[in-house]
């Protein structure tokens, strides 16, 4: 017993020491990565850049050259901050669906809600450039996310209720359904397809700070309120029936979380487009690391998934001349990793 409980004492202790790096990691990577680019800019002058932005004292900006400053405000910084706030969003969303959904392969796109958004986003980038309209493209991406879940939650009730197995089994039909939608507006779009294909890959290039006010309250928000009421997520892995038994209303928090997640989801993807493998691979990852609990599990997701997409993204933007979208480097990186930890856990199951 007194083993048990000293067991439970030093792997808390261990979760708050690794949180705590983390935190620090994710601070360091905002400041180094904001300072490095193709205009070399020292990390003093961008302390003095965030410092003056942050608090609106522009004196201490007198010494510094205008361009610099637009560089780092206006252009990494909104970028790095998208970067961040997508990655924590798609770990959380990752977390949230693995959990409800009780599928160890579920993502934030399980449902079908990036497919939508994604068919919202290409519907309104063909009229934009074909028509000459001037429709938000993450406003239409994220009015479609939203009509896919409740086309999904309304073929799930009408065909046997609110069950998990209900659930996925609508979200594919939707998604196909949404997936053929997407090839018939490319086809549509002639010569303009490559706008589309690129937003479909996934990329962080040219965020402004109108993208930042999308994601960053969407997810903190859905993010928090997540994790609030982990104890019930914690309760509802065990099963409808035993989740009612403990007094749990199973349908209304089943609903709950798949409005929380694809809130999240509809945001990420409004922003950035499709980004695989985060959502899949974080949430795996500190399970097997640390816990199963959503109360350690949501918030450790959220710091790993932000430093894994911000460093991806940031990698793309350093290392190449030309600009690689993020979504094909998580996928490069994350299919071969996911088979090793599958791999790797299976060999430690026998």
């Amino acid at each position: 017993m007194n083993n048990s409980i000293q067991n439970l004492k030093n792997k808390r202790r261990t979760t708050i020491f690794f949180g705590a790096i983390l935190i620090i990691v994710l601070i360091l990577l905002l400041v180094f990565m904001v300072s490095m680019g193709a205009m070399n800019i020292s990390v003093g002058t961008t302390k003095t850049i965030l410092i003056a932005g942050l608090t609106g004292n522009k004196q201490l900006l007198e010494d510094i050259a205008p361009n610099m400053v637009s560089v780092v405000w206006d252009i990494r910084l909104p970028r790095i901050i998208c970067g961040i706030f997508v990655g924590m969003g798609l770990a959380v969303a990752g977390t949230i669906f693995q959990s409800l959904l009780q599928n160890p392969l579920a993502d934030p796109y399980t449902l079908g809600v990036s497919t939508g958004a994604a068919f919202g986003a290409s519907l309104a980038i063909m009229a934009n450039i074909t028509y000459g309209l001037l429709i938000p493209v993450p406003l239409a991406a994220f009015a479609a996310a939203f009509c896919t879940l409740l086309l999904v939650v309304f073929i799930a009730h009408r065909g046997g209720g609110m069950l998990s197995a209900n659930l996925i089994i609508a979200g594919i039909i939707v998604s196909a359904f949404l997936s053929s939608g997407i090839s018939f507006i490319k086809m549509l779009a002639g010569e303009h397809v490559s706008a589309i294909v690129f937003w479909l890959m996934g990329s962080l290039a040219s965020r402004s700070w109108s993208d930042v006010w999308v994601v960053v309250p969407v997810v903190s928000c859905a993010s928090l309120a997540a994790f609030i009421f982990a104890d019930d997520l914690n309760i509802m892995t065990l099963g409808d029936r035993s989740a009612s038994t403990l007094g749990i209303n199973t349908k209304r928090t089943r609903l709950l979380y798949l409005i929380l997640g694809s809130a999240i989801t509809a945001a990420c993807v409004s922003v950035c487009g499709v980004i695989g493998f985060v959502g899949l691979i974080v949430p795996h990852m500190l399970r097997f690391q640390f816990s199963s609990n959503n109360r350690i599990l949501i918030p450790m997701a959220a710091l790993t998934g932000g430093i894994l997409l911000s460093a991806a993204d940031n990698i793309t933007r350093l290392l190449f001349t030309s600009e690689i979208p993020v979504g094909v480097l998580t996928t490069l990186i994350g299919g071969p990793f996911f088979i090793y930890i599958f791999i790797k856990r299976q060999r430690i199951g026998k």
